[in-house]
C-alpha cells in the first residue's frame, strides 16, 4: 500500500476525480491501495443522505456533491481529510466492519496522543467526552465529534473516507449541521488543549494503520 501526501489546499473536484479514476484502476488490476493525506480550501459536501434543510448557510461556502454516504461535512484548512482507496474484498467484504475498523484506526491514533475517542450506537464517527462542558438537556455528559467518516464502495473497493480535525476554524461547521446531528458540537485536537501539527497526526496514523486493522474487529479476520 502506498501513502500519497498532497500539498497545498487540494482542490474538491480535481480530487474527487483523481480519486474516482485511481479506484478504476485497482478494480482492473492495474494500480495497489492508496491512503491520500491532504488538506481542501473550506467547502461543504453532502452525501447521500443529506437533507436541504441541514444546510444553514448555503452561500457560505462551495457545495460539492460527493457521492459518498453521511449527511453534509465540512472540509477547510486544519483538518486532515484522509481519503482510504482499500480493497475492502480483501478484508472480509463487510462494508459496515470496515467502517467500524476505520473508527478503531482512529481512535487508536487519537490513543497517541492521550485522547479517548469513542464512538456511540447509531452516529458514525468519533467522539469524545467534554466533562470541562454543561451537560446535554437530558443530564447526559456533553461530547463533541471530532472526526468524521463517510465512504464509498465501488466493485469492492472503498474511496472517500475520514477527516480529523486538528486545528480547523470550528466556526465553519456553523453552516451546516454536521452529519445531521443537532445535539452535540465538534472539536479538535487543538480544541482539547493539545498542540498537535500535521506531521504528528500523519506520523501517528501510518504507525496505528496496519496494528489497529489487525486488533481491529474480528469479523475482517474471518
Amino acid at each position: 500500500m502506498e501513502w500519497r501526501h498532497i500539498p497545498g489546499l487540494a482542490p474538491y473536484s480535481e480530487t474527487l476525480a483523481a480519486m474516482e479514476a485511481h479506484v478504476a484502476l485497482m478494480a482492473a488490476g492495474a494500480a495497489d491501495e492508496q491512503i491520500w493525506l491532504l488538506e481542501h480550501p473550506p467547502l461543504y459536501t453532502s452525501g447521500t443522505s443529506a437533507k436541504p434543510e441541514d444546510l444553514v448557510a448555503p452561500d457560505r461556502f462551495p457545495v460539492f456533491p460527493a457521492g459518498r454516504g453521511g449527511q453534509y461535512t465540512y472540509h477547510g484548512p486544519g483538518q486532515r481529510v484522509i481519503y482510504t482507496m482499500l480493497d475492502v474484498k480483501a478484508r472480509g467484504g463487510d462494508v459496515r466492519c470496515f467502517v467500524r475498523a476505520l473508527e478503531n484506526w482512529v481512535i487508536s491514533t487519537l490513543g497517541e496522543f492521550g485522547i479517548r475517542g469513542e464512538i456511540r450506537p447509531g452516529r458514525v464517527g468519533v467522539w469524545v467526552s467534554r466533562p470541562d462542558r454543561p451537560a446535554s438537556a437530558d443530564g447526559s455528559p456533553a461530547e463533541d465529534k471530532i472526526a468524521a467518516i463517510g465512504i464509498k464502495i465501488r466493485r469492492g473497493i472503498s474511496f472517500h473516507g475520514i477527516s480529523i480535525n486538528v486545528e480547523p476554524d470550528l466556526s465553519h461547521f456553523s453552516g451546516i449541521i454536521p452529519c445531521g446531528i443537532r445535539d452535540h458540537g465538534v472539536t479538535s485536537l487543538v480544541d482539547l488543549g493539545l498542540p498537535v501539527g500535521m506531521t504528528e497526526l500523519d506520523a501517528a496514523l501510518m504507525a496505528r494503520f496496519e496494528p489497529s486493522f489487525a486488533e481491529g474487529p474480528a469479523c475482517l479476520r474471518a
